[in-house]
């Protein structure tokens, strides 16, 4: 697969599932990081009006497996990378604005990735960070 027919299926996937849901838009991508943007709305928060923490959740994964999956098409090691594991901190409790959470490599290998992603609101102050273990799979 080449990076154009990786950056396609990406861009045909963006807003659909719970992205969509979500209101996630990728605004950057390629093999080294993925930028996306979310605006918060009242159906994002938990019972007390902040973002509840699953939306952060959420959108560090998706980030970090299209993350993967980019970078595997780049490589010509292709296939897709499915996550293992999700840890998120939550740090700091908003209720308006807009996320941007940017994608960072730890770990690239042949079986498996490590990914951080920040999540940040609009005056860069660090709102959530997610590390993603993502299992590489070969292409059927």
């Amino acid at each position: 697969m080449t990076a154009n027919s990786a950056d396609e299926i990406l861009q045909s996937s963006f807003g659909k599932g719970l992205d969509g849901v979500l209101g996630l838009e990728v605004v950057e991508a390629g093999p080294d990081r993925i930028v996306a943007t979310m605006e918060i709305t009242e159906s994002h928060h938990q019972p007390f009006g902040i973002v509840h923490g699953g939306v952060y959740c959420a959108i560090g994964e998706s980030v970090a497996s299209m993350s993967g999956f980019f970078w595997l098409q780049e490589t010509g090691i292709g296939g897709t990378a499915v996550g293992v594991n999700n840890n998120t901190d939550f740090l700091r409790s908003v209720s308006s604005g807009t996320v941007t959470a940017t994608s960072t490599p730890i770990h690239r290998g042949r079986r498996q990735q490590l990914w951080a992603v920040d999540m940040v609101d609009q005056d860069g102050t660090l709102l959530a960070r997610t590390q993603v273990r993502l299992q590489n799979i070969e292409a059927r």
